[in-house]
């Protein structure tokens, strides 16, 4: 699968060379081995520059009542899309990265959200895209969060795109 070759970093710009799907079963083992319940959180953003988009996707391991960590993929495009669109590709890059670890959250009993950084406000342009992306992610079974809730998205995801 060609998520798995993609190159992940923290927050702080470290780079890891394992896939995303080894970064998450080993912070897990270590996560748990130290008492800590975990959740995790998918979302991605982008941003515009002229025909470049700059897209980011985040995995949040949220440790219950002891802070979190955060893994990150940046990937670029080059072509000009609808607003929809683009935030249609956001949801798939996260979608993409769900299906990649659930198999191992499962086996570890891990809940997960999948964050979509649109607003649920129809003055917004990102709303264009609420019913199709809410239908995507609750269609393929994960837990779906828009804003203002979707932090992994427009907060994780936002600051590193």
């Amino acid at each position: 699968m060609e998520t798995q070759q993609q190159t992940w970093q923290n927050m702080t710009g470290k780079i890891f060379r394992n896939t995303i799907t080894n970064l998450v079963e080993e912070a897990i083992i270590r996560e748990q081995a130290n008492g800590y319940r975990l959740k995790v959180c998918v979302g991605s953003d982008s941003h515009v520059y002229g025909d470049e988009i700059s897209y980011a996707t985040a995995v949040v391991f949220i440790r219950e009542g002891k802070g979190a960590f955060t893994f990150i993929r940046k990937e670029r495009e080059f072509q000009k899309i609808s607003i929809k669109e683009r935030m249609l590709n956001e949801v798939n890059k996260s979608v993409e990265i769900a299906y990649a670890i659930c198999s191992v959250l499962e086996m570890y009993n891990v809940e997960m959200e999948v964050h979509a950084d649109i607003n649920t406000d129809p003055e917004f342009k990102s709303n264009v895209a609420l019913k199709d992306t809410m239908g995507y992610i609750l269609g393929m079974g994960y837990v779906f969060k828009a804003k203002p809730f979707a932090f992994a998205s427009s907060n994780c995801a936002d600051m590193m795109v």
